[in-house]
């Protein structure tokens, strides 16, 4: 089950349950659309991978599937994060 992070791990942009400009990894690392395509240039500043946009949960499902209240807030190093961009291609 998604765990529908709240936040942009790098800008912490509010991104509720129903945003249509969250995208996420493989872990789930969360990132505002913004911030995938101009700061981190679609690569995953934590596994490397890409990124997709994040499904909507349902809202008659969130009483029994909650969506996370746990902020991740840990904005990219973008010197480390340009090198592997750069060792990505």
């Amino acid at each position: 089950m998604l765990e529908i992070r709240p936040t942009c791990e790098h800008c912490n942009k509010d991104l509720p349950f129903n945003s249509k400009e969250a995208m996420i990894c493989t872990f789930e690392c969360t990132y505002c659309k913004d911030c995938v395509e101009n700061i981190l240039h679609e690569i995953c500043p934590n596994c490397g991978g890409g990124f997709e946009k994040r499904p909507i949960r349902p809202e008659r499902l969130l009483e029994k599937y909650p969506v996370s209240t746990k902020i991740v807030h840990k904005p990219v190093d973008l010197e480390k994060h340009k090198e592997r961009i750069k060792n990505n291609n």
